[in-house]
Formats: structure tokens, sequence, C-alpha cells
């Protein structure tokens, strides 16, 4: 039988920095927004990345059945996750080569960089272990804290497997963009390994013919909101609706009121 994913890790608990007045908070958030677009404008190769792993990462989650705050925090991790590059040397991340030992411990540092970096807003507190534990390994052997099996946020673990594919399928300074069957056959070798949380892959690749390839179309629409992404992905058939305790499916565009 398989595992049932648990949702108890999808709200780890956090502690806000401070309080800020809402006009100061909304215009921090839009700041850190720009900034982690900023980031990934850096690389023409990585254009619409974040637009899709939002995409991909929401599709995961709705089809999870998990909440809207949930959601709301898969679609923002999709954005922030890397915000944490901004202090990474163009040297270093566009290198079209293997990296050095110490380029390794300044690249592995991103994750911590970016929780530091959002964690003074108070709204982005689910966020934060998405950002901080998206490199995080089923097996242990991932960073920055070797986390091991459920004791990495789930949402973590979902931005992840979106993450990985996004990365397979697109061209970077150190390799070519590879084939979605091959990206897939990857990311089921890696599962087998022990890096990857077998549950959600196994859902991915369910999801991945009628959902997940529909990411770049999501990424050229004019409108990228939640909501709208909300409604792209009910069009999709192979999601599985499953409405949050006290609401049906009707409430999901209430996403961000």
């Amino acid at each position: 039988m398989g595992r049932t994913i648990s949702h108890q890790n999808c709200y780890p608990r956090w502690r806000p920095a401070g309080i800020h007045p809402a006009g100061d908070r909304d215009n921090t958030e839009a700041i850190l927004f720009a900034l982690a677009q900023a980031v990934e404008q850096r690389d023409r190769n990585t254009s619409g990345h974040c637009e899709r792993l939002a995409f991909v990462s929401v599709s995961i989650g709705i089809a999870m059945g998990l909440d809207r705050v949930c959601l709301l925090s898969l679609y923002r991790g999709g954005y922030l996750h890397d915000v944490g590059k901004v202090g990474i040397p163009d040297s270093i991340l566009f290198k079209p080569g293997k990296l050095t030992a110490s380029e390794w411990v300044t690249m592995r540092g991103h994750p911590v960089r970016g929780e530091e970096i959002c964690r003074h807003l108070p709204s982005l507190g689910p966020v934060l272990p998405i950002i901080r534990h998206h490199h995080e390994r089923w097996d242990g052997t991932g960073y920055p804290d070797g986390l091991r099996g459920s004791q990495i946020p789930l949402l973590a673990r979902v931005l992840q497997v979106a993450d990985i594919y996004d990365a397979l399928t697109s061209q970077r300074p150190y390799k070519e963009a590879l084939p979605a069957a091959q990206a897939l056959r990857v990311i089921r070798q890696e599962t087998e390994r022990g890096w990857r949380d077998p549950e959600i892959v196994k859902l991915f690749l369910r999801l991945h013919k009628d959902v997940v390839s529909k990411a770049n179309e999501y990424a050229t629409l004019s409108d990228r909101g939640l909501q709208a992404l909300h409604a792209y992905v009910g069009n999709c058939q192979a999601v599985t609706w499953r409405a949050p305790s006290g609401g049906s499916k009707a409430d999901w565009p209430l996403l961000l009121e």
C-alpha cells in the first residue's frame, strides 16, 4: 500500500521577526517579489522559471487537497525559493563547468540566505520552510540541514519536485535542456535512489500529461496571479479536486480574499 501524505508538516512553527504596518508589509513584500524576479532575469535561460514553478507546485497542492494557506505559500514559494541567489557572483551562478569545493559552499548557502532575506516579513512566515528546505533530500543527504523523510516540510517536498523537473527541462550554462520524457526518467531514478518523496513524485507523474505539461502555456498569460492560476488548472481534467474542510470547489476563487 502507498504511504499517505501527511499534511501535519504543512504549517511548521515560525516566529515573526517583528510587526509591520500593513502598508509597509505590502511594500516590502512587493520589493521581495521584484528582487526574486530580478534574480531570475539575470539568466535568460531561466525566463519564466518562477511562473512555471508556481503553476506546477500549486497544481500538485490542489490535487493533494491542500488548503488555501498552503496553496498561497506554494505560489509565493515558486517566486521566492531562490531569492538567496541574489548574493551569488555571476562567475559562480553562470559557470559553464564544474564548481569548485569553495564555489559549492557559496552556492549551497542560498537557501539560508533567502530565508534570512524574507524572515522579517510576518506574512511570509509560512513560505520560509519552502525557501530553506527545497534542496533537502528524502534520504537525508540534502542541504542545508540534512533533514530526511517527513522531517522535510511538506510544501518544500512539493516545490522541490516541480523545481527539479523545470531545471531538467530548461537550458542552463552547464547543460542542455532535456526532453520531457528523459526528465521524467531522471526523476524516477532519483526517487529510486532515495532523493525524492515517492508519493509526491507518483502524483506528479500522474498529473504530468494534462497539467504539468501546461506550465509553459500558463507562463505566457498576461494574468498570472493565483486566482488566474487556479482557474487555469481547474480546466485540466487530471486534477483531483478535494475541497478543504468546510469548503467546496466553488470556494477556491476566494483564495486571495
